[in-house]
């Protein structure tokens, strides 16, 4: 039994949302509209200020999707009323961020700086302060989008276990390792 698929999602003021024949819902708010293709099996109805998502048998594979629907539709939701936001910290010495509209170029200790461009659905927004580590502030509608965005970023240096440099979700915790002991002779 799917607890995730069986939960109404609410819908906040301001938040239309339009079940297509072909398996398509489409939400629209404030701040933008998504759309995703659902499953014809997985059935999508709006009841007054709720969307209910329900499933036609109890098998595997009905259940799985029920679950996944229902999440999908709720972050689509979510997104177009309030938005995402994710912020990567920069740790290391000479470690920089800049950003040129949808360009972002960054200087991860390689030879060449990183150019690294953006979706246009996620606004980028890097901020250094003196003292501080570079922040990189990724803003968006669609959860999945920027999701993808902040793990490449993230990828382009990734944390070690030994200093803890790299680049890291602000807030991440990092197993650190102990570093060699000299031998005594």
């Amino acid at each position: 039994m799917s607890r995730i698929g069986k939960k109404p999602i609410n819908l906040p003021s301001g938040v239309t949302v339009d079940v297509a024949t072909k398996g398509v819902v489409t939400v629209k708010g404030p701040k933008g509209t998504l759309s995703q293709d659902v499953n014809p099996d997985i059935e999508v109805k709006v009841e007054g200020n709720e969307i209910v998502v329900s499933r036609p048998t109890d098998s595997k594979r009905h259940k799985s999707m029920h679950g996944l629907y229902r999440a999908l539709i709720n972050n689509m939701v979510i997104g177009v009323s309030e938005g995402f936001k994710k912020e990567l910290e920069l740790v290391g010495v000479g470690y920089k961020a800049a950003n040129q509209g949808q360009v972002l170029e960054l200087s991860l200790g390689y030879s060449h700086n990183i150019f690294f461009a953006l979706p246009a659905d996620v606004a980028v927004k890097a901020e250094t302060a003196k003292g501080k580590n570079p922040i990189i502030t990724l803003e968006s509608i669609d959860k999945e989008l920027i999701g993808q965005v902040a793990a490449k970023i993230r990828s382009l240096r990734k944390i070690e276990p030994y200093k803890g440099k790299g680049v890291r979700f602000v807030g991440e915790q990092v197993r650190r390792k102990a570093g060699k002991t000299a031998g005594k002779k």
